[in-house]
């Protein structure tokens, strides 16, 4: 109905194509480069890959297993920084070197915590003096963290256009400026260079 097609050689071919096109590693921030499976194609792929043994109990069993390692394996890969288990998110030369050019600067948005806090409890003071200058401290600061990251997007796209015209490069400075909120001991994956250290 409706012009469908769905013969069971169609669906034969289209899993083998999904078969042989997750069997290789991909760059996340590359174009996928094939259509997206039809949802038969996709959780058939999916039933053959997790191979059931029948009981449901044990199943869902072993899946747990399965998530709790992987969960650990990846835990450990932000600590270390071992590409080949990080997120998605995190994996690639373009991610890594961003990474290591956020990690090897100062800057002023991974203060802004601490600062905050400390703003938060003077404004609580009751005196207008140090009210104002509560007031005055909290511009101050989302000042210095609007203009320090317009820098940061400026050399970071320069510097990310010299290492890599060629690689896909979408997401990079967002991913950048989120890492430059955090404070550097908490930072996951944990920073490989120290200040002031060229990536």
């Amino acid at each position: 109905m409706f012009g469908s097609r769905s013969s069971k050689e169609e669906k034969a071919a289209a899993t083998d194509k999904v078969s042989a096109d997750l069997s290789q590693p991909r760059n996340p921030q590359a174009p996928k480069g094939r259509p997206t499976p039809k949802r038969a194609v996709a959780q058939s792929q999916r039933k053959s890959v997790v191979a059931s043994t029948g009981n449901r109990k044990e199943d869902a069993k072993r899946a747990r297993e399965r998530r709790r390692a992987e969960m650990s394996r990846q835990r450990e890969a932000l600590a270390s920084g071992d590409e080949r288990y990080l997120p998605t998110r995190d994996k690639g030369p373009v991610r890594r070197y961003v990474r290591d050019f956020v990690d090897s600067r100062f800057s002023v948005a991974e203060m802004f915590l601490p600062l905050a806090v400390v703003i938060l409890v003077l404004s609580m003071i009751r005196q207008p003096t140090i009210q104002n200058v509560a007031l005055l401290l909290w511009l101050g600061v989302i000042v210095l963290i609007i203009l320090d990251s317009i820098g940061l997007v400026f050399r970071l796209r320069k510097a990310l256009n010299e290492r890599f015209p060629n690689e896909p490069r979408r997401g990079a400075v967002a991913y950048g400026l989120m890492r430059t909120l955090q404070m550097r001991r908490l930072r996951l994956p944990k920073p490989q260079v120290k200040r002031g250290e060229r990536p």
